[in-house]
């Protein structure tokens, strides 16, 4: 008996930085089990054999293009992708971001699933025009239902089967297996051991919005428990400016800028609760990480951050400190029961909408598969 051949898809990304490998793993463990061979193409960023272990397929290559060449028309880029696919029998195409979906559909004549991670990659009309004129052979997916109704509303006449949401998830076993204890999380940081310590992970940029949540904090702090703290993780170009905001607030002291802190995810039990201040935040990774580790978490009401936080943690406005105090202090006087409890909730909301399997399974409903892999 002759075997089957090897049915392959093509996973087409940026780059690797930040949260895209992950992404790039959460896309190739789709298909375990399927029969499906995954290549994951990078469109920029240098070799790596630890970045090429980390993507959960069968091969990884690299184009090691710059900034400078995926600019304008990108015709090296095209030309690359079309030799590597002339070459590979690939039933589809999976491409994370507006650029490798460009790329992919001028270099291949595959169906192509076009995953976007933001808001406003098609607010731009030569976008919705490419967008439009391929239409036949692209499929959108958005990261979040506010992603996919963003996209929706750009490209109003598409049939909403052909814009879909598909979270993004986490292998929760293990990334609950690289988490360090609260002390050892506490003692690597710097921090006291029986302080009081609200969290915050991300670059120090205005999508982030820190300077709402050091309000927050320094209006909440004479009610927090004694030695309440506020730990910053990351760096960008406003850090002057937000310590400067401590120092007028009175709180420098109470604050800690911890500057980038590699795989900050497994300290994340070094928190008594997890803040996110995010202008309009398109998911949300970093909330996932906080569930993982059972930690209470404060979002703002909108964007993705919604629907990771909504049932399992609490939510306020955009912007408003005074909302983001009096969360923090409703968090401070929680008791044992009510911290187990919404660990309780958390890590069944975690199972049951953003784990690699819960979502693996809604995967291989969405409407537009269908018409992407016969196969299937």
């Amino acid at each position: 008996m002759t075997q089957a051949p090897e049915r392959r898809v093509l996973q087409f990304c940026h780059g690797y930085d930040g949260p895209f490998l992950d992404c790039a793993r959460q896309y190739a463990s789709l298909f375990t089990g399927s029969g499906h061979a995954v290549t994951t193409v990078f469109l920029t960023g240098r070799a790596s054999d630890e970045v090429a272990a980390a993507c959960a397929s069968a091969e990884v290559l690299f184009l090691e293009l710059s900034s400078k060449d995926v600019r304008g028309l990108k015709l090296g880029a095209i030309a690359r992708l079309r030799r590597i696919v002339a070459e590979r029998d690939f039933a589809f195409c999976i491409a994370h971001r507006f650029k490798p979906i460009y790329v992919a559909l001028l270099a291949t004549q595959l169906p192509v699933l076009g995953v976007h991670h933001a808001f406003g990659d098609y607010q731009r009309r030569g976008r919705r025009l490419f967008a439009n004129l391929f239409r036949r052979r692209l499929s959108l997916l958005g990261v979040s239902d506010a992603v996919r109704d963003d996209i929706r509303r750009c490209l109003s006449d598409w049939p909403a089967e052909r814009i879909q949401t598909l979270y993004n998830r986490v292998d929760v076993t293990a990334r609950q297996q690289a988490l360090l204890s609260p002390a050892q999380a506490r003692e690597a940081l710097g921090l006291p051991a029986d302080a009081w310590v609200v969290g915050n992970v991300g670059r120090l940029h205005p999508d982030k919005d820190q300077a709402t949540l050091l309000r927050g904090f320094a209006q909440a702090l004479p009610g927090l428990p004694q030695g309440a703290c506020l730990v910053i993780m990351g760096e960008g170009r406003l850090e002057g400016a937000l310590k400067r905001l401590a120092e007028e607030l009175g709180i420098m002291a109470q604050v800690r800028f911890t500057g980038q802190v590699p795989s900050a995810t497994r300290y994340f039990r070094a928190f008594d609760v997890f803040a996110l201040s995010s202008d309009h935040e398109p998911f949300g990774m970093v909330l996932l990480e906080a569930m993982v580790a059972g930690v209470p978490i404060l979002a703002t009401a909108c964007g993705g951050a919604r629907e990771v936080v909504e049932g399992a943690g609490l939510l306020f406005p955009l912007g408003d400190a005074t909302a983001l105090a009096q969360a923090l202090l409703e968090v401070a006087n929680y008791g044992p029961g009510c911290r187990d409890a919404l660990a309780a909730s958390m890590a069944e909301r975690l199972q049951a909408r953003f784990s690699d399997q819960a979502v693996r399974e809604a995967f291989w409903r969405l409407p537009a598969l269908a018409g992407l892999d016969a196969t299937v």
